[in-house]
């Protein structure tokens, strides 16, 4: 799996100009299966990420988790994440899990997160979504399985 990881003050995602998901201060997540990916994947980053300390402490120090500060994730599925620009104008996705997979692999880690203990909003896996947020510092980490 890959994970695009932003932490934000605030980030909404809406279909159809009706936001359906949102977060006050957390991670905005964007998340893609890769083929071959599985459950375990999944169980590893959701532990990682709730752990992962990039919230500031009190001497403004990356030293608390989200679970420290008590913050929220919005997961939003990314199958871009998947692609593949070594050759050509045009990316390519075929490592991307199929689309069956990446649905059940997309909803699998947003309850991991929320068996973490993290509140988590979600998007429409395979909708047309808009994503809004602030990104806070910035702060933005790539992770892989």
């Amino acid at each position: 799996m890959r994970v695009l990881i932003q932490r934000v003050t605030e980030a909404s995602v809406a279909v159809n100009n009706t936001i359906i998901g949102e977060i006050g201060p957390g991670l905005m997540l964007l998340v893609c299966a890769m083929q071959g990916d599985g459950e375990a994947e999944a169980d590893r980053l959701a532990a990682k990420i709730a752990k992962l300390r990039i919230f500031r402490d009190e001497e403004g120090r990356m030293n608390r988790s989200l679970l420290d500060v008590k913050g929220s994730a919005l997961v939003v599925s990314q199958f871009t994440l998947a692609a593949d620009t070594s050759r050509g104008n045009r990316p390519g996705f075929s490592t991307a899990a199929p689309p069956d997979e990446g649905e059940r692999l997309y909803e699998y880690f947003a309850r991991a997160l929320m068996e973490q203990g993290i509140p988590v909003g979600t998007g429409r896996f395979g909708a047309d979504m808009a994503v809004s947020l602030v990104n806070d510092g910035p702060v933005t980490i790539w992770m892989e399985s």
